[in-house]
């Protein structure tokens, strides 16, 4: 793979965090635009306390096995290493599962369905506009071994 391709065909004006962050404000703006009659038990808001620790472990562990293998977290630049171990032999996308439960873990916690309704909405979006384009790349760069990875590690979960 040459220098000036190596690295995923992800537009520069998109970027991960940015996208969650899109989706948990319009989770928040639904939430007070147009509110859904269900009430949320205590029980399932302090649940989504547990969806925002486990999106942050979820992260933070991906971010610990990235640094160990001296490769870069950017989305955009080029990767040096293929990482399989540690949250990644669970998950080929940990840190974006990260944002995802604390999409669903913010509203809820709040009392508010919105997170849970707008997650689809958000997988589709990371999957079209990132997730296929670094996986497009990886299979590029690391071929075989990606691979292999990917026909025994899922997408998500």
């Amino acid at each position: 793979m040459s220098q000036e391709m190596d690295h995923p065909d992800i537009h520069p004006r998109v970027h991960p965090p940015v996208l969650f962050l899109f989706h948990l404000c319009a989770a928040y703006l639904f939430g007070w635009v147009l509110p859904l009659p269900w009430e949320m038990p205590d029980s399932i808001r302090y649940a989504g306390f547990g969806l925002i620790l486990s999106g942050l472990l979820c992260g933070f562990g991906a971010i610990l096995e990235m640094r160990r293998a001296r490769t870069t977290l950017d989305p955009h630049g080029s990767v040096s290493t293929l990482v399989t171990g540690g949250i990644y032999r669970f998950s080929r996308n940990p840190i974006y599962l990260g944002f995802l439960m604390m999409l669903i873990g913010f509203p809820m916690l709040s009392g508010m369905v919105w997170g849970i309704l707008i997650t689809p909405v958000y997988a589709l979006t990371m999957n079209q506009l990132v997730i296929t384009k670094e996986e497009t790349y990886l299979e590029g760069k690391f071929s075989v071994q990606y691979i292999a990875y990917k026909s025994h590690v899922r997408r998500w979960l």
